[in-house]
């Protein structure tokens, strides 16, 4: 039996990286290139895999790997072969062609097989290659090609995707974005048929005794795309590449609203440098940002000993803001730990002062220019009402120039249109603070807490486990104590919480973590992969932390490492193990 080896090692979403071969040796990474009849031959490196057709009714697929990627063969190989079947044009959705592709290891599919094909929801069907056949039909059918994508993701995770004739140096970021892990240059040889030269910004005609190899436009686009996964850049560069047709602007806002509903798609904790670049208005309907405004509408809840004065400030481009230079002095002006402070900003809407330190809000960037745009002002009008719903503030401070409707409540606006750094825009912020009465201030410890508890509600949906703790150490690392024994570190700079072996029953107890649940039979050794796992909630997302229980009793903890849709047939790591409890430790 030939086996594929093929290990992910970037993620981001649905796009990522493979190694493929042996995973300890690999000899080629995707995104590649499928050659096909005609091309000029690449270095394995480049391109992995070759396919030949041949011309028969219905056509055979004849997919080969150009190297030795079976880590349990010492030939070249997996060499698959597969029926095309009878495909019909996307048009005619309702028709049933009658002979469906065959072959399990290439699968090939259709928009209509797709919708006919009752086979390809079998549990055991667990394919190395997918080929979307009719995609550059369903390129001319709005939506169709992102919705075929998702659902090939969905179902079949551990499939490397390869959809032939639409890929070029001008779009290969942003089909591997999409999901698209092999691409074949057969538009870049029509280009060059047809006397134009396919570039990374599209289609031109060459300059006098400029060459129309194409190779080489291809292959830094590849390269390009490679370095852009593995640095955390895809997205960005997925956007730039999209302007160079209207039709792959429409192919990315209907993927960022598709893909906002596949579970666990996000991430949960990123890396410190990680930047969330929002350089244009696509970000305003970006997944990540979708989800920021349903919480604060639908969800957020500010601490409770704070629900009586709202102050609204600006943002700063430091973050998080309360280290900027900017937010330093409103603090010092507003000289009160018993209000609450909201930054309005952009594309994020508001962000309470306790969220700062978090996901998304501590690693968004953007132009800062001090304009707003209509649609920017309405989403933030909108949130902040939604927002206001549930919460029963007396007053609302407003130290930004951003023109409010009628939030149901008394606003005192303290910038009378001057910069909310300026001198007089400061005093008048510090004097209406002083004005109100009743304020209590809160301790260094219960501002820690109350700011934890918020992050707790945002992360895990509950906070009941900070019950009766304490908060000690100081910035960056504050340890969480229980009953004198530490069961959580707060990273600042990590934005996350590291829970300890003694804290995992806590989190039991409160049901605060995902609960993974380990097969009777396997033993606990090492990471998770596939075989160990009997169960799991559908919603993981990267870097989330879970409770391993096995036999119903707790056995440990791991963190996620792919998102939940990966998990049904993903080969590899799914989550890296942190701690393992004895029988003792775990009753």
């Amino acid at each position: 039996m030939q086996h594929l080896g093929r290990t992910v090692v970037h993620r981001d979403r649905l796009a990522r990286s493979w190694k493929l071969g042996d995973r300890t040796r690999p000899l080629s990474t995707t995104p590649g290139i499928v050659l096909l009849e005609g091309d000029v031959e690449l270095d394995i490196k480049l391109a992995p895999f070759s396919c030949k057709m041949e011309r028969t009714l219905p056509s055979k697929m004849y997919f080969s790997s150009r190297a030795n990627l079976d880590p349990f063969s010492e030939e070249p190989g997996p060499n698959y072969e597969s029926s095309v079947g009878f495909v019909l044009p996307p048009v005619l959705e309702e028709a049933n062609a009658g002979e469906m592709p065959t072959g399990n290891d290439v699968l090939v599919m259709s928009w209509q097989r797709l919708r006919h094909d009752e086979t390809i929801l079998e549990a055991d069907l667990r394919p190395s290659i997918i080929v979307l056949v009719d995609a550059p039909q369903l390129t001319a059918h709005q939506g169709r090609l992102i919705d075929s994508i998702i659902a090939i993701k969905k179902q079949f995770p551990g499939a490397l995707l390869w959809t032939p004739g639409i890929s070029g140096p001008d779009n290969i970021a942003l089909l591997s974005w999409f999901g698209v892990d092999l691409h074949d240059m057969a538009r870049s040889r029509l280009a060059k048929a047809n006397g134009l030269i396919l570039t990374q910004d599209g289609p031109r005609n060459p300059l006098e005794g400029e060459s129309l190899d194409y190779v080489a436009h291809f292959e830094h686009a590849i390269n390009s795309t490679r370095a852009a996964l593995a640095e955390g850049w895809l997205r960005n560069l997925a956007e730039k590449q999209s302007l160079n047709s209207p039709k792959m602007v429409e192919h990315l806002r209907h993927f960022s609203r598709a893909s906002d509903s596949v579970s666990g798609l996000l991430k949960s904790v990123v890396g410190r440098d990680y930047l969330f670049e929002c350089l244009s208005t696509s970000a305003l309907n970006d997944p990540v940002v979708k989800r920021w405004h349903r919480f604060m509408e639908n969800e957020y809840t500010c601490p409770p000993s704070i629900e009586k004065i709202l102050i609204l400030l600006p943002c700063s481009a430091t973050k998080p803001y309360s280290s900027s230079p900017t937010h330093r002095k409103f603090i010092r002006e507003i000289g009160h730990s018993g209000v609450h402070e909201l930054m309005i900003t952009s594309p994020l809407a508001i962000v309470p002062r306790d969220l700062e330190s978090v996901w998304p809000a501590a690693h968004y960037d953007l132009p800062v220019t001090g304009d707003w745009s209509v649609e920017e002002i309405s989403i933030i009008h909108e949130v902040l009402i939604g927002y206001l719903k549930r919460h029963s503030y007396n007053i609302i401070i407003n130290h930004t120039n951003i023109p409010m409707p009628d939030l149901g409540m008394a606003v005192i606006s303290t910038t009378n249109g001057e910069s909310p750094t300026s001198a007089p825009a400061l005093e008048r912020l510090r004097q209406v603070v002083r004005e109100q009465e009743n304020l209590k201030k809160r301790k260094g410890e219960k501002i820690n807490l109350d700011t934890f508890k918020s992050i707790s509600r945002f992360m895990f949906n509950n906070d009941a486990w900070l019950s009766d703790c304490r908060i000690r150490g100081k910035f960056p690392d504050w340890k969480v104590e229980k009953d004198g024994q530490q069961i959580a570190v707060w990273s600042t700079k990590r934005g996350a919480f590291s829970i300890s072996k003694v804290g995992l029953s806590v989190m039991h107890e409160h049901k605060t973590l995902p609960e993974v649940i380990v097969k009777e039979d396997q033993k606990l050794m090492g990471d998770l992969h596939l075989g160990l796992l009997d169960s799991w909630p559908e919603d993981l997302k990267v870097g989330e932390e879970v409770l391993l229980i096995q036999k119903g009793v707790l056995v440990g903890s791991a963190r996620v490492l792919a998102p939940s849709w990966e998990w049904n047939g993903t080969p590899g790591r799914l989550a890296k193990l942190r701690h393992k409890l004895s029988s003792d430790s775990s009753k």
